[in-house]
């Protein structure tokens, strides 16, 4: 099936695109991931309210949020096999229409199970199935500037919780939590016209190559472009094949090392280990925003530098910055040195992203990105509630996160040094998808 919604008038609002339209995808991408950031950041706003009005406790509230992450790591791999089956373009709708819906019930939601199936389940399966898409759409449109694809669109990660926290949190304190949610719903809402008229799966859908540098604004497709048929899902036998390369497994404890040292350290218990230093939650909540204006230029230097040199150089660096970063937190009680963590946190914060996903691509084939960066993922998200856990338990058991902070220091240099074991015959340049490593499989 085509994935236009007709062929006659397939091309009407891409022929007038002043630039290549691959990047008007990435626009695209880029505000569906934006909102699912928003969503799943809403929870830390909406504590204080949902306690006041219905008398739940923080575990219970918290539980709801506990099980949306425990979902967008386990269905991160489906949410891969989705887009390389069906296209980014049907699983951004199907995802955006479940945003919109799951919001609707939240607003009206009167007991703790409503909020727990709703916010927990419902709103983690729809937000789940969106972390490759940003590979996948990049590995589809781009040959060349490829990472600084990716770069962009994880952005949105960072860029959600800065758009998206302060309105909630003025909302609220204006009207309430039901018209915050409100707002979001009618974003995701609004975000589903756009995406069903102006996003398409493939350049071929539309008469274009995947960018390549010099190619000009137009990029007509001459033979060779990714078409539907080019792309299908990762079959068992070949998913055996690349657990079975190491490659795989050092993306994947590198990725494990991130969780812990993102989503589950400074995620989950940066403001609370500033706050016990004396600092006050205001300037700690500062401190996050500097973080997010921090990774959207590191995240995006990230995506410009893997285009052009050894993607394992570039994550090496990454998690050594990360690593650095962690070290000298443990040492920080006043605000000018948390602003400063921030900076050098916040340049790394994201931005193993276009280069975890250049090398997949390049290793494994640009028509697997979808599945298998939804598979590595996973590994992201067990560390990040390996983390959550522990960290909490570092801070009961020696009264400090000190010693929690100094291990994931501690992994950061660990996933430096591994980006660098990747063999790197592995990551030369792959041409449309024909992998290097699975080559024949």
């Amino acid at each position: 099936m085509n994935s236009a919604p007709g062929a006659a008038r397939s091309n009407q609002p891409f022929s007038i695109c002043p630039v290549y339209y691959g990047w008007f995808v990435v626009l695209l991408s880029f505000f569906a991931n934006l909102t699912a950031a928003g969503i799943r950041s809403a929870p830390s706003v909406l504590i204080h309210p949902l306690e006041t009005e219905f008398g739940w406790s923080r575990t219970e509230i918290a539980s709801a949020a506990s099980l949306n992450l425990l979902l967008l790591g386990l269905f991160a791999p489906v949410g891969g096999w989705l887009i390389d089956r069906f296209g980014p373009r049907r699983v951004i709708l199907g995802s955006l229409a479940s945003m919109a819906l799951g919001l609707t019930g939240v607003i009206f939601v009167q007991q703790l199970w409503q909020l727990i199936f709703l916010w927990g389940i419902v709103l983690g399966i729809a937000t789940g199935i969106t972390p490759a898409l940003g590979a996948s759409i990049a590995a589809r449109w781009f040959i060349d500037r490829r990472g600084l694809a990716v770069g962009i669109m994880t952005n949105a990660n960072a860029a959600g919780q800065i758009v998206f926290l302060p309105l909630l949190m003025a909302v609220i304190l204006a009207s309430g939590w039901r018209s915050a949610l409100t707002m979001i719903t009618a974003t995701a809402a609004l975000l589903i016209p756009a995406i069903w008229y102006w996003m398409r799966d493939n350049p071929a859908d539309v008469g274009l190559e995947p960018y390549r540098s010099g190619q000009g604004t137009s990029g007509r497709r001459s033979g060779g472009a990714f078409s539907r048929g080019d792309i299908r899902p990762l079959s068992l036998s070949a998913l055996s094949e690349v657990v079975k390369t190491s490659t795989f497994w050092i993306l994947g404890g590198c990725f494990f090392i991130c969780g812990v040292t993102a989503n589950g350290l400074i995620g989950t218990h940066l403001i609370p280990h500033a706050i016990e230093r004396g600092i006050p939650q205001v300037t700690a909540a500062t401190a996050v925003g500097i973080m997010g204006g921090a990774s959207f230029v590191g995240t995006t230097f990230s995506g410009y530098l893997v285009d052009r040199i050894d993607p394992r150089k570039v994550l090496a660096v990454v998690y050594a910055l990360r690593g650095i970063a962690l070290l000298l937190l443990t040492w920080v009680s006043e605000a000018a040195g948390l602003f400063m963590f921030a900076v050098l946190y916040g340049l790394d914060w994201y931005a193993s992203g276009p280069a975890t996903t250049t090398i997949i691509a390049r290793t494994f084939g640009a028509a697997r990105v979808g599945s298998i960066f939804g598979t590595v993922f996973v590994f992201h998200q067990l560390g990040g509630a390996s983390a959550a856990i522990l960290g909490g338990w570092v801070r009961v058991h020696f009264g400090d996160y000190q010693y929690a902070f100094l291990v994931g220091g501690t992994l950061g240099l660990i996933a430096a040094c591994l980006a660098l074991t990747i063999d790197r015959r592995n990551v030369g340049r792959t041409e449309l998808g024909v992998p290097v490593e699975l080559a024949g499989a």
